[in-house]
């Protein structure tokens, strides 16, 4: 049994890029849907769909190349981990990689990325960084 489900599906778009696969399936939660919506927004995967299977709910995504045939996605992290929170103010979330990069944040409002959450003045845990 797996129990950090984002850390999981973060591995597994990582492993699929660098192979270079078109689709990758993830294992469903709430907070992976979430944050694969901010990763779509950015323009770092094409599409996902939720897809069940009897009982189970899946997240097949779809991952996005340029124009070399090389993946958009350079780097995936996850920041923070189950031992380890990490927490930060709406002042200290600015731009990430001089914003070539994009920092998913957990906030009262829901997952948005670095910028939204700046934009709107709130802070919170930092999940992962994606350039």
């Amino acid at each position: 049994m797996i129990n950090d489900l984002l850390a999981d599906a973060l591995t597994r778009i990582r492993n699929a890029s660098m192979r270079k696969l078109d689709v990758t399936q993830l294992m469903h939660s709430k907070l992976v849907e979430a944050v694969l919506v901010v990763f779509q927004d950015k323009g770092y995967i094409e599409s996902f769909n939720v897809v069940e299977e009897g009982n189970k709910k899946f997240i097949k995504v779809v991952l996005k190349y340029g124009n070399d045939a090389n993946s958009v996605i350079s780097e995936v992290k996850k920041i923070s981990k189950p031992g380890r929170r990490v927490y930060k103010g709406k002042d200290d979330i600015k731009l990430f990689k001089n914003g070539y990069g994009t920092i998913v944040v957990s906030t009262s409002k829901g997952v948005l990325s670095n910028e939204d959450a700046h934009k709107a003045g709130l802070g919170g845990e930092l999940l992962c960084s994606i350039w």
